[in-house]
């Protein structure tokens, strides 16, 4: 499958066979993960983890059999870099017909970071479960689809625009209609959505729409991680290179520049 039709066809999976991955796909994991890279140029280190051996689960996920986090240094746009590179791995898993679904808050973290053995110098925003798809979702996963709203999505005229915030974005461009519908159909925590992306000439500058009680005590931002997927969803279509210049677009008081993409 091409990137597009991965996109499209990826949903969060919480309800697994109980089957652990085939020495094949885990093999193939692990040689994609050891270097998955992110145009901000941050290293983040994957790590697989066996969920019977460290005791790891989570209230929203049955039957697996393993889980995959990472760890990044505490640099300024490691939320970003983290997302990225994270995406990356998701859809290679999903191309392998290995599901993964985003955890950020339902864990024990202090049990995650352990297993993971996270250093005072790292942070480990997110896990995944790894897994083959159980043939029907459980009661609990169809419950949190339905309450989170998982297969809507904001309308393109909400989320991309032209010039400025005011006017929304149109094209003829298919590669880019394609580019965008990918930023569209991203996963994001709880399907906030929260990214906007303004075109001007051939730069595009992604923006972040905060939603209230998103930082992390220790500083950390989950929907800058967010960002990280729309740009991996953007850049994996059309490519570009990366640039943190903020063009000085007015917005509104909630809405945060995060980095600009020039094609």
């Amino acid at each position: 499958m091409d990137m597009m039709e991965l996109v499209r066809t990826r949903r969060s999976v919480r309800t697994f066979d109980g089957k652990p991955l085939r020495a094949e796909d885990e093999s193939k994991l692990r040689e994609y993960m050891r270097e998955i890279p992110n145009p901000y140029g941050i290293p983040v280190r994957f790590v697989l983890l066996d969920a019977k051996e460290h005791g790891l689960s989570s209230p929203v996920i049955v039957g697996e059999s393993c889980y995959v986090t990472a760890k990044v240094d505490k640099v300024p746009h490691a939320e970003e870099a983290y997302g990225y590179s994270f995406e990356k791995l998701v859809l290679y898993a999903w191309s392998l017909g290995i599901g993964t679904t985003w955890i950020g808050g339902t864990m024990k973290r202090a049990l995650f970071e352990r297993a993971a053995d996270v250093q005072d110098s790292e942070w480990m925003f997110c896990v995944s479960p790894l897994g083959y798809p159980a043939e029907k979702m459980s009661v609990r996963e169809s419950v949190m689809r339905k309450t989170i709203k998982a297969d809507e999505r904001k309308s393109a005229e909400l989320l991309f625009f032209d010039g400025d915030f005011s006017t929304p974005l149109h094209t003829d461009d298919n590669n880019l209609r394609d580019a965008l519908e990918m930023v569209r159909l991203a996963p994001s925590a709880t399907n906030s959505q929260p990214w906007r992306v303004v075109r001007a000439g051939d730069a595009f500058h992604f923006y972040l729409a905060h939603t209230k009680g998103y930082t992390d005590k220790a500083g950390w931002d989950m929907q800058k991680i967010d960002m990280g997927i729309a740009l991996c969803h953007f850049m994996g279509a059309l490519g570009g290179e990366l640039a943190l210049a903020d063009p000085g677009i007015r917005t509104d008081e909630g809405t945060e520049y995060i980095a600009t993409v020039k094609l």
